[in-house]
């Protein structure tokens, strides 16, 4: 499957509008994880995959590689997996969202 991008097809847009786009890619399983655990500082592939619950090589490799197409994440040269500016600039922008569902969270325990 390819690395969905903007301008481009995308699972529920014909147009690949950019927020449709960015949709496609955290809904791929683990690429939102990956995210989270990488923004603090830089994780080696097996201490990524411990971080993420153990998941399998090959999709932690094809998430980080779809990342990676997307321009969230990069490779240092010690081999270690980072955000890029647009990936940290991505998990900033999601921060609202935490808060949003820790409140969703709360009003319906109190339902």
């Amino acid at each position: 499957m390819a690395t969905p991008k903007p301008g481009q097809p995308v699972r529920g847009s014909t147009t690949g509008r950019p927020l449709m786009a960015a949709l496609d890619l955290f809904g791929r399983r683990w690429c939102l994880r990956i995210v989270w655990e990488l923004q603090v500082d830089a994780l080696g592939f097996r201490a990524l995959q411990q971080r993420c619950d153990g998941m399998s090589s090959s999709v932690l490799r094809q998430r980080l590689v779809e990342l990676a197409d997307a321009g969230l994440v990069r490779q240092t040269d010690e081999s270690h997996y980072v955000l890029t500016t647009l990936g940290r600039e991505a998990f900033e922008a999601l921060r609202p969202l935490v808060s949003w569902a820790d409140r969703w969270a709360e009003a319906l325990e109190d339902d």
